[in-house]
């Protein structure tokens, strides 16, 4: 949703305009595949990490106007509420020290936007949902003074015509209603990007798709949301529900959400942007000038505003991005299963196993997707987000025999996965000892069965067994969780419990 547009109404044309716009759009960019018009390898990766703002007693700060202002960089952007903020780190060659790198350019920019926000008495938190968030912060006055995100919250309730219903049933059961899309501001998450050419794109995909519930699991961030203690990683059900422009008579239709997993393996990227314009209506109908065909015609490369628009209102977990740099066309896989944090080195830690299993997984003779069937990949991301580092995933029995087996994911990772995450390391010629420091991060947090959201619940129970009552509790652990996250220790390092009262 990167696009400026400027909030207004639109008359009854304008979908039926923009509908012809996406089906032009769909028609020229089957004509840069068929061309081969589309930029070569060059093992190309970007990264995006949602942020919270809090003040020193852990509550949010509804002050992103004011922070961005102060860091003054364009690295740094609004999100959907005012207590967030995004970071975007600038493209980079999976290759040699980058793992390093990165971790040592996030310690620097989000060092510089925390003194900033500290200006304002606030500070950065990076976290997949803020603990301290409350169902009274969920109110469209707190949406970001944007065009976009008003015209955004405007449409998709027009489209559901009535409130949206939160129903989240975890360790304790959450029941809200939302006038606005606010609470999607609640999810803070690390989003990865992979450039890739169109013949390995379906290949990419599809071990992206197999590897997010190992992602999840792993990386749980997540385990409380206004108040309640639901699921491990509760960013995927919220996301789902607060996005949900269907009535109930639409859900019973079977009519797909538009935060959505997928159904199927793909073939080939089309069939993904083809699925956006065959399953969801336009939220945004907004045409640009651009005759997509004419332009591909005489020799050029068209933008396709239509189709990245509309492709940005359709929420996949692993989503297709079509973009262009320097004049030529490219296309990305954007991975969005993880939550934000805990620390630098847990979220390098997780960008290193995604990027090391999906090179790896998509350069097997026999691809694990080829041996499961697509609904095995999509409980298995449900049972992940619900049980976090304590699930247990449905995976390929070794060897040819076939069948499926469910496997508990610490074990499945330790005896399967960090291996083939390794080699796919060095099929990118990441240097060994990065490669090694960041998957034994990996490794210990499955050893002690302890990440973000484990580490959560337990202080968060600690502190209501000290005599805490339940505001108070989320309030300690939160701000416990702050101090930690600054020392950039990986989270199964970290001391249990909070400081006593």
């Amino acid at each position: 949703m990167g696009e400026k547009v400027v909030a207004g109404a639109f008359d009854l044309s304008d979908r039926q305009r923009y509908r012809k716009k996406l089906q032009q759009c769909l028609e020229a960019l089957s004509g840069l595949l068929a061309e081969r018009r589309f930029d070569r390898p060059r093992n190309l990766m970007g990264m995006e990490i949602e942020l919270n703002l809090t003040g020193a007693d852990a509550m949010p700060k509804m002050l992103n106007g004011q922070v961005l202002e102060r860091i003054a960089s364009h690295d740094f952007q609004t999100e959907l509420g005012m207590f967030n903020l995004e970071v975007n780190i600038v493209p980079h060659h999976l290759s040699g020290r980058v793992l390093d790198q990165l971790a040592e350019e996030l310690r620097t920019g989000l060092g510089y936007a925390d003194r900033k926000a500290g200006e304002v008495d606030a500070g950065i938190m990076m976290i997949g949902i803020l603990p301290t968030l409350g169902r009274d912060d969920m109110v469209r006055s707190n949406l970001s003074d944007v065009d976009r995100y008003a015209l955004l919250n405007d449409q998709m309730l027009a489209a559901r015509g009535e409130s949206f219903s939160l129903d989240i049933e975890g360790v304790e059961r959450l029941v809200a209603t939302a006038g606005s899309i606010t609470p999607e501001a609640a999810c803070t998450s690390l989003q990865l990007h992979l450039q890739v050419t169109p013949e390995r794109f379906a290949d990419v995909w599809n071990a992206a798709q197999t590897v997010a519930a190992v992602q999840v699991a792993l990386g749980a961030n997540s385990p409380f949301l206004f108040g309640r203690e639901v699921w491990r990683e509760s960013r995927p059900p919220l996301f789902e529900q607060a996005t949900d422009t269907r009535p109930p008579e639409l859900r019973n239709q079977g009519v797909r959400p538009r935060t959505w997993f997928g159904e199927r393996w793909i073939g080939s990227v089309e069939e993904l942007f083809e699925e956006n314009l065959r399953y969801f209506p336009p939220l945004l109908p907004i045409c640009d000038e651009e005759e997509p065909l004419r332009v591909l015609a005489d020799g050029g490369v068209p933008q396709l505003k239509e189709l990245v628009l509309h492709n940005g209102t359709v929420y996949r977990w692993n989503r297709p991005v079509y973009g262009i740099a320097d004049g030529v066309p490219h296309l990305r896989v954007e991975n969005r299963v993880l939550p934000a944090g805990p620390t630098v080195a847990d979220v390098i830690a997780n960008t290193a196993l995604y990027y090391g299993l999906v090179r790896a997984l998509a350069g097997e003779s026999r691809p694990v997707w080829t041996r499961m069937p697509f609904s095995a990949a999509a409980e298995n991301f449900e049972t992940a987000c619900r049980h976090g580092i304590e699930a247990e995933l449905l995976w390929p029995r070794p060897g040819r025999s076939g069948g499926l087996t469910r496997v508990p994911v610490t074990k499945l990772v330790r005896d399967e996965l960090l291996p083939l995450a390794a080699a796919g390391l060095d099929g990118w010629n990441i240097e060994p000892a990065d490669r090694d420091h960041y998957l034994g991060i990996i490794e210990e947090r499955c050893k002690r069965r302890t990440n973000g959201a484990s580490w959560q619940a337990d202080a968060y129970h600690r502190g209501r067994e000290a005599g805490l009552d339940r505001s108070a509790a989320l309030a300690a652990m939160t701000r416990r969780y702050g101090e930690l996250m600054q020392g950039g220790d990986p989270v199964h390092t970290w001391p249990a419990g909070v400081p006593a009262p």
